[in-house]
């Protein structure tokens, strides 16, 4: 690899490492740069994979003050982002992306502006502070089926994810931006970790490109969990919201330009 590479795989791990921390979609910097220095398509996906999930430790050790209070929650939703994540990559070594690559800026869209409209529609449906949807047993259920589906596309591809259980967190009734994120972190390094595994065993990992972008993952993740909390709430949403608009008009004009 040639300098420019070398800072190039640096530069756009450090930029995904503070995206996922922040929001998720750090797969939309890396998967892209890889594909840029001449590795094959699926070799980058589970190599950016790898890289990032090996970064997630600086995301949770920067929201470590955070974990405690989703402990109820990670319960709930770590057996099923376990092997929804297993599924997911297990589909990626026997069947095509294409079909999945064509869903990715539909489901970006979309979760961004239910993350958007979170507190309207929870307004709408429960105008009882008193009534948390937490509370609610069916609400928990599809949750966890949600997240089931959340992590299968985790597994398989995974841009956008983040957003996607941050929308989905939102709708049961957690409201604290900064939780929200411990949890969603901590979820997404674990369907990340499983596909990770899952790729290093089909041989689908290019190694040296990993290493490198570990580095940069590393410290992106500690930086983007360290600085958005120290942001009001009101504008890490707004960063989040850019961020999704921003990665599925970038999709949307990569799948029909």
């Amino acid at each position: 690899m040639t300098g420019l590479q070398i800072f190039a795989l640096v530069a756009s791990a450090t930029a995904a490492g503070a995206i996922n921390a922040v929001a998720g979609g750090g797969t939309l910097v890396t998967f892209p740069t890889l594909l840029l220095v001449g590795t094959p398509a699926i070799i980058a996906n589970a190599t950016s994979t790898l890289a990032l999930v090996i970064g997630t430790a600086g995301s949770i050790f920067g929201f470590r003050q955070q974990i405690a209070a989703v402990k109820t929650w990670l319960v709930r939703f770590v057996p099923v982002s376990m092997v929804g994540g297993w599924l997911g990559s297990w589909l990626l070594l026997h069947t095509s992306d294409q079909f999945f690559s064509r869903l990715v800026p539909f489901l970006i869209l979309f979760a961004t502006v239910l993350f958007l409209a979170q507190n309207a529609f929870r307004r709408f449906a429960r105008p009882k502070a008193e009534s948390p949807v937490s509370s609610d047993r069916r609400g928990v259920w599809i949750a966890v089926a949600f997240q089931f589906a959340v992590a299968v596309y985790g597994g398989y591809f995974g841009a956008g994810i983040g957003i996607l259980m941050l929308a989905s967190l939102g709708f049961l009734g957690l409201s604290d931006i900064h939780k929200m994120n411990a949890l969603k972190n901590v979820l997404g390094s674990l369907i990340n970790l499983v596909a990770a595994v899952v790729f290093t065993v089909g041989g689908l990992i290019d190694w040296s490109k990993m290493g490198i972008m570990t580095v940069g993952a590393l410290a992106g993740y500690w930086l983007g969990a360290h600085f958005s909390q120290r942001l009001p709430q009101q504008a890490v949403r707004r960063i989040i919201t850019t961020i999704g608009f921003v990665m599925s008009a970038v999709t949307f004009w990569k799948q029909f330009h």
